[in-house]
C-alpha cells in the first residue's frame, strides 16, 4: 500500500511542474528568453521524471490520465487566476468535469 500512495504523491508532482513548465513556457518567447526558457525546460524534465517513476505497467493508462488532468486542470486554473483569461460559467464547468474524473479515477482505482 505504501507504494502506491507514494506513486500517487509522485503523480501529484509531475502534475505540478507541468502547470510550472506549461506556465513559464508563456514567458519563453520562442525559447528567446533564458530564465523563463531554463525554467521551462527543467519543469519539463522534472515532470517527466515524477510522471515515469509513478508508473506502474499494470496501471499505466489509468495514471496517465490521472496525471494529465491534474497537469491540464493546474494549467487552467493558473490561466484564471494569473492571466485573467475568462472564467465564465461553461468553462468552470468543464474545469469541474476535469476534477470529478480525476477524482474518479482514483475513486474507482483498483490499488
Amino acid at each position: 500500500m505504501e507504494g502506491k500512495k507514494i506513486a500517487w504523491i509522485q503523480l501529484v508532482i509531475a502534475g505540478l511542474f507541468e502547470v510550472v513548465w506549461a506556465t513559464s513556457l508563456k514567458y519563453t518567447e520562442g525559447f528567446t528568453k533564458l530564465l523563463p526558457s531554463i525554467i521551462t525546460i527543467a519543469g519539463m524534465v522534472i515532470s517527466f521524471y515524477f510522471l515515469s517513476s509513478a508508473i506502474n505497467p499494470c496501471l499505466w493508462e489509468q495514471r496517465m490520465q490521472s496525471g494529465q488532468g491534474i497537469g491540464a486542470l493546474g494549467a487552467v486554473l493558473v490561466g484564471i487566476i494569473v492571466f485573467n483569461e475568462p472564467k465564465d460559467a461553461m468553462r468552470l464547468v468543464f474545469v469541474g468535469f476535469i476534477l470529478v474524473g480525476i477524482i474518479g479515477l482514483k475513486v474507482t482505482s483498483s490499488e
